[in-house]
């Protein structure tokens, strides 16, 4: 694992060391690891929601597509 070190005005500090107790964390290194993570979920997410809104239109989702799906899935089993 890499090392990073960053430099914070004291107010930051005090809200990264205040929000990493009262929501559980180990310590501040690990509740700014988890807010890296959720960003890349987000950056991931953005990127889906953009790939998916280039694709065009698929079917349209009405009672036949769900008759549909569930036969697949009746199939499945």
């Amino acid at each position: 694992m890499s090392t990073l070190s960053i430099a914070l005005p004291e107010t930051l500090q005090a809200f990264v060391e205040e929000q990493a107790a009262s929501q559980g964390y180990e310590g501040e290194a690990d509740y700014v690891r988890d807010l890296i993570r959720q960003e890349q979920d987000r950056e991931t997410l953005r990127a889906k929601l953009r790939e998916g809104g280039e694709s065009g239109f698929g079917a349209p989702i009405d009672d036949a597509y769900f008759d549909e799906l569930r036969a697949r899935a009746r199939k499945g089993q």
